[in-house]
Parts: structure tokens; C-alpha cells; sequence
């Protein structure tokens, strides 16, 4: 009984350290294009220094499942879960990468005017945002209908993806001049999206615990 009262409240910590560890991946997607919006190239460079940290969490979630599988030996759901915590981590921290590559984006164009209002990528990110905090709550409370609801949302993301290139490649066109700029602006986009499909495959993994099978969200 002292044996799985310990176990739970080690899957309790796991799920405590993806949820901090995911909130951390939402706060520097949202530095990332607030920088874009404003043209602060310090924000950026925060992003970017702040990505040590998630990547940091990353390994200590990675020690905490091998921990529990060589000294727990779970079975069955337990094990699904933990298997699936290992993969939500390296999702999360590839999404941190996409936050990334977002900033230095940003960096890269140094403040220029934009060519375009921004409105797709600012819907893509609050999409994206929110895929995330339900992605990590389908794994906390177990949630099929929260799991499954992110193929619906990721589908909005790509409506918006493809929207935007058509938009962008119309521009680049007709002006060589800004060509640069669309393609840098495309290019956030489409980290956008990755990180739409990372959200996912949180989901993904959800639904294998709760019915062992494989699914495909995307």
C-alpha cells in the first residue's frame, strides 16, 4: 500500500512539472510574438536566453519517468503514462525550440516595418496557446473529449497557415523589393503551425494511455 501511495504521488509530481514546464513554453511563445508586434529586440533575446531553463526541465521530467519505470516497474496505464510524459516533455521543449526560432526571426528583422498587418499570426498564437493549456489538461484529468477536440483546433491553425502564405506569396510577387520580409514572416507561420502539431501529439498520447490505441490528431 506505502508502495503505490508513494508511486501516485510521484505520477502527482510528474504532472506538475509538465504543467510548469508547459506554462513556461506558453510564456515564451507569447514574448515571442509580442517582440514581433512591437519590434523589441530585447524580448526576443530573452526568448531565446530563457530556452537554457525549458530544456533544463525537459531532463528532469526524462530522470523522473526512468526513475519510475526501473524502480517501480509499472504496467498497463501506469506505464502508458509514464511513457507518455516522457514524450509530452520532448514535445513541449521542441515547441520551446519553435519560440526559438520565432525570436530570432524577430531578431533578424530588426524592427522593420511590416509589410502586412499582423492579424493571421496573432490568431495563429492565441489558437496555439490554448491547444497547449488543453493539451496538458487532456493529460492531467484524463480527458478524451479535451484530447480529441485539438485535431478540431489544429485544423484552424492550418485554415490560418495556409491563408497567410497565400497572402504572403501574393506580396512577395508583385514586390521583389519586400520578397525577405514575407519570406521571414512565412517562416514564423509555419513555427506556429509546428507547434500546433506538437499540441497534437499531447493529444495523441493522451488517447493512448486512456485506450492503448494510436491515434492521429493531425
Amino acid at each position: 500500500m506505502q508502495q503505490r501511495q508513494n508511486f501516485d504521488i510521484s505520477l502527482r509530481e510528474l504532472k506538475l512539472q509538465l504543467l510548469h514546464m508547459g506554462g513556461d513554453v506558453q510564456e515564451s511563445i507569447r514574448k515571442a510574438i509580442e517582440a514581433l508586434k512591437i519590434g523589441d529586440m530585447v524580448m526576443a533575446g530573452q526568448v531565446v536566453h530563457d530556452d537554457i531553463h525549458i530544456n533544463q526541465q525537459e531532463h528532469e521530467i526524462e530522470n523522473l519517468c526512468i526513475r519510475l519505470i526501473a524502480t517501480q516497474q509499472p504496467v498497463a496505464t501506469d506505464l502508458r503514462k509514464i511513457v507518455a510524459g516522457m514524450q509530452i516533455a520532448t514535445d513541449l521543449e521542441r515547441m520551446g525550440d519553435n519560440a526559438v526560432d520565432i525570436a530570432k526571426t524577430v531578431t533578424r528583422l530588426q524592427g522593420q516595418t511590416l509589410i502586412k498587418p499582423l492579424v493571421d499570426i496573432p490568431q495563429m498564437a492565441t489558437i496555439v496557446d490554448t491547444m497547449i493549456s488543453n493539451a496538458l489538461n487532456a493529460y492531467v484529468e484524463n480527458s478524451l473529449d479535451l484530447a480529441e477536440d485539438l485535431a478540431i483546433q489544429d485544423d484552424e491553425v492550418d485554415h490560418l497557415y495556409r491563408r497567410m502564405m497565400e497572402e504572403l506569396f501574393s506580396i512577395g510577387k508583385d514586390r521583389p523589393d519586400v520578397a525577405h520580409q514575407a519570406m521571414s514572416l512565412a517562416f514564423i507561420g509555419r513555427y506556429l503551425e509546428r507547434i500546433g502539431d506538437h499540441a497534437t501529439n499531447v493529444g495523441e498520447g493522451v488517447i493512448f494511455i486512456i485506450t492503448g490505441k494510436r491515434s492521429d490528431l493531425n
